[in-house]
């Protein structure tokens, strides 16, 4: 049953019992009101049950459009006709292949094989694939015990019929210019399913009110009959002859503008009488607040001076013929003839008329023989066709043709387009006469005594036909609606199972397999970013390490193109001394610029990694991160940012971001790393050791500085850098006091060891300056520099060292970056795994409903092949 939409049993010989007489009576015009009485009592029961079941279908069909399943609204086109060079058929094809396609995607087109009504089956939509397969596999041929003239005439009427559109639900819009119709695809097809589905339940919500009008209509015991034509097609003449007096008003301008419905007189106490029913009351005869009355010499009248209001008019005749003559006196049911306004006097009656068809048993549909039918006709026959299968036509004005017979030819071959049925029984429906001579006294005129006694056996006898067979009709077309409406939605139901399954198929494995290794990525990705910066953390301490360590020799930090200057001489030792300073901060800024290197190599395999874990565990269809990463953007100066704000620490001065490497400002840039002292050029811890022994010498660097040391310094500095300290007047004096002095005896005892001394100090220290200083004077600055990086004191912390800081600067870069990789891949595994979710729940809702939609379509193509059964619908096909 997957595609396979939908082909009934055969019908049971139970079945065949409950099939009404009407074949028996097709081709008799006399048969007794007893021998049909029973029979039509029994059609009318099973009518009306079989009008409350389908409403109940329909009702739930919107239940069912609005609450669980958008019905799409299907479209069959034609093909092309196959090749010539396509092998024969040996048998005809009750199927006819058609494209299917729905209003709302009117370009997505599935080849299928669609089976009209017909006999033991309803109408069935089938995909042409599958059922070309089970074409080879059949056993018995569809066709078999079927003659070849049957089989012919099985496809004749295949073909004649409408090939795949709707009767009942056709969404016939009115659009473009002059109220042009075109197909309902081409009408609809720019809305969405929704409105379309909004649409279809308007047009259903009228189709129910419709079976509630035919279900009064079925139990009314009386019978409606409706005289309608063209313009000056003489109705009103038609109407007189059947009443055998001239009442209507007869002109030969159009004067037949009211609805005049003509009952028995008997009915209104055997009194004569128009009553003209007030507007907007329900009519009562018994309540004369609802009519007005009026004599028949007033009707024409009434008609004249109310042409525009268009009224509706309760006459009231009596015939004084027998019973068995008389149509509205005929001692069987109670019969109303109603003259209705021409088709094409405008659109408005038109209009008013095809409203007032559901209340009509049977239409006698007047058409001129000079004219024949117009396109007002066309369009009101087509109309009727949905609920009436049989028209009694009559064919006015025929006595003034000449080639009577090119006339009756035209004419059925228009009827057997318009009404089929009525075609196939044209002998007792379609009747050539001429009223206005029925009207003439003493005058045979058998061709319309023929047609009244034919119209008397259809209104009165075959009241199976006449009264039955319009609510049979309708249920017929209503239910294979309903089957094409269903079984083409059922194609779409197991499309939407399929992709539904499919989809599970793909997607719950992948979801699983997400969850399960969500905490797995999380964990790789979390030791990514350690790895990372606790590798970039070790490297950049070692090699900050080594460089402070190589500066405290008096080398550069590393093995770069940075080397120290020359010395210049002892007049620009105080330049030198600064260069070598500046030099020396300088390699400190290359090795922070090689160890942030090193973390850009670091950094770059980490998010290589990370985009590794990305491709193992994302998805197949998951857009790649658009992120690029860019190795030289690390540790750059980000606009709109400060630096961090540090309390104030001798060596919280040497902590900077960087070198002059695009990295902010450097310790070689700095003025106050810069700043050159006496300190940079003579060492007291280091002058000590050249009087003092050994022990001395294994002595800290921090040791307190000895007056033997500083005056030794103090007459250096004299020597080299004597302008800078004392005058030449200075000098002078200084000579002049010791001259004085040597005057003295007792100083001249003691004066010559302490010039002895002085001298060999003198000495001493020349030597020293003039061999050591330009070696000592980059290893002093150099522990100095690395004193004052290594170095904690009372304000700052152990982070807040050189190295440290930049370990931790450099790490926290790496990082971030890591960081922000694992984010981005954490957020579109998230999003994926969300997508996949909502897909997953997605597919499983599509499966639900899908699966209730098949459900449901094939429990309603079941219960509409009930009601054609129990209905003896069957037997119209």
């Amino acid at each position: 049953m997957a595609q396979s939409y939908f082909s009934a049993p055969a019908r049971s010989s139970s079945s065949l019992a409950k099939e009404p007489l009407l074949s028996n009576h097709c081709g008799e015009k006399h048969l007794k009101v007893e021998d049909v009485q029973e029979a039509y009592i029994e059609q009318k029961d099973r009518l009306i049950q079989a009008l409350d079941s389908s409403k109940s279908i329909l009702g739930e069909l919107r239940r069912f459009n609005k609450e669980e399943w958008l019905v799409r609204y299907p479209t069959l086109h034609e093909q092309p006709t196959a090749e010539a060079s396509s092998p024969p058929r040996t048998k005809p094809r009750r199927s006819l292949r058609r494209s299917l396609s729905f209003a709302d995607d009117p370009d997505n087109q599935t080849e299928v094989l669609y089976t009209p009504v017909r006999e033991g089956l309803t109408r069935a939509v089938t995909l042409a694939s599958i059922s070309d397969a089970q074409e080879g596999t059949d056993t018995k041929p569809a066709d078999e015990g079927m003659s070849q003239g049957e089989g012919d005439t099985c496809g004749e009427k295949l073909m004649a019929s409408k090939d795949g559109d709707f009767n009942i639900f056709r969404l016939d819009l009115k659009l473009g210019p002059h109220g042009s119709t075109t197909s309902p695809a081409a009408l609809v097809s720019h809305l969405e399913k929704s409105s379309i589905a909004s649409l279809l339940d308007e047009r259903i919500g009228a189709s129910v009110n419709h079976m509630d009008k035919l279900r009064l209509r079925v139990e009314d015991t009386s019978s409606k009959v409706l005289v309608t034509g063209d313009l000056n097609s003489g109705k009103s003449t038609f109407v007189n002859a059947l009443l055998r007096r001239e009442v209507m008003p007869i002109d030969q301008q159009p004067c037949t503008t009211a609805f005049c419905e003509v009952h028995d007189a008997a009915e209104n106490n055997g009194k004569e009488e128009v009553h003209l029913i007030k507007e907007g009351v329900v009519y009562s005869i018994s309540d004369e607040s609802t009519f007005t009355r009026a004599s028949l010499a007033d009707l024409e009248t009434i008609v004249s001076d109310n042409e525009d209001v268009q009224p509706v008019l309760k006459m009231y005749l009596s015939d004084s013929r027998a019973p068995s003559e008389s149509l509205l006196n005929n001692g069987v049911v109670d019969i109303s003839l109603i003259d209705a306004p021409g088709l094409n006097r405008d659109s408005l009656k038109t209009t008013a008329l095809f409203a007032r068809q559901e209340e009509i048993d049977v239409v006698v549909f007047v058409v001129s023989a000079e004219n024949h039918f117009t396109l007002s006709s066309k369009e009101f026959l087509g109309n009727a066709s949905n609920e009436k299968a049989y028209i009694f036509i009559v064919v006015n004005k025929f006595e003034q043709i000449k080639n009577k017979e090119k006339c009756k030819r035209l004419v059925l071959e228009q009827i057997k387009q318009l009404s089929p049925r009525t075609y196939e029984d044209a002998e007792d429906l379609v009747h050539f006469v001429d009223s206005a001579a029925a009207l003439r006294p003493y005058t045979a005129n058998p061709a319309f005594d023929d047609l009244e006694s034919s119209l008397r056996s259809f209104v009165l006898v075959k009241r199976s036909k006449s009264k039955l067979q319009p609510v049979m009709t309708y249920l017929s077309n209503l239910l294979s609606d309903v089957d094409l409406l269903v079984g083409a939605n059922a194609i779409v139901a197991q499309s939407d199972l399929d992709q539904a399954k499919n989809d599970l198929m793909r997607v719950k494995p992948v979801l699983e397999q997400m969850k399960g290794n969500q905490e797995l990525l999380e964990e790789n990705l979390e030791s990514v970013e350690e790895l990372g910066a606790k590798k970039t953390d070790t490297r950049t301490k070692a090699i900050l390490s080594s460089a402070i360590e190589r500066v405290g020799q008096g080398l550069p930090g590393v093995d770069t193109t940075i080397s120290l200057p020359a010395f210049p001489g002892f007049l620009r030792i105080w330049d030198y001394a600064r260069d070598v300073r500046k030099a020396l901060l300088a390699s400190l800024d290359a090795a922070v610029k090689l160890a942030e290197d090193e973390a850009r190599v670091t950094t770059s395999a980490g998010v290589k990694k990370i985009g590794e874990l990305s491709d193992a565990n994302l998805p197949e269809g998951v857009e790649k991160s658009r992120r690029v990463f860019m190795p030289e953007a690390m540790f750059s100066l980000r606009s709109g940012k400060k630096g961090l704000r540090r309390r104030p620490s001798t060596t919280a001065t040497a902590v900077v971001a960087g070198g002059v490497h695009n990295l902010g400002i450097g310790l070689s840039q700095r003025s106050d790393m810069l700043d050159t002292s006496i300190f940079d050029i003579f060492d007291f811890h280091r002058l000590w050791p050249h009087f003092a022994n050994d022990e001395k010498e294994a002595e800290d660097e921090a040791s307190p500085t000895t007056a033997l040391s500083v005056l030794s310094v103090g007459i250096g500095a004299f020597t080299m850098v004597g302008k800078q300290i004392l005058g030449a007047r200075d000098i002078i004096n200084g000579i002049a006091r010791i001259s004085e002095l040597l005057r003295n005896e007792t100083t001249r005892r003691w004066v010559a060891p302490v010039l002895g001394i002085l001298s060999v100090f003198v000495i001493g220290a020349t030597a020293h300056l003039v061999y050591e200083l330009p070696n000592t004077i980059p290893r002093t600055i150099g522990r100095r520099i690395r004193t004052s990086l290594v170095a904690i004191d009372e304000n700052s912390t152990e982070d807040e060292l050189f190295i440290n800081a930049h370990a931790g600067r450099v790490s926290r870069e790496t990082r971030k970056v890591l960081r922000d990789a694992s984010l981005d891949l954490k957020e579109r595994f998230r999003v994926a795994m969300e997508e996949r979710g909502k897909e997953l729940k997605n597919a499983e809702e599509m499966e639900r409903k899908a699966k209730r939609a098949l459900e449901y379509f094939v429990e309603v193509e079941t219960k509409t092949g009930l009601i054609r059964n129990d209905a003896g619908l069957n037997s119209m096909l």
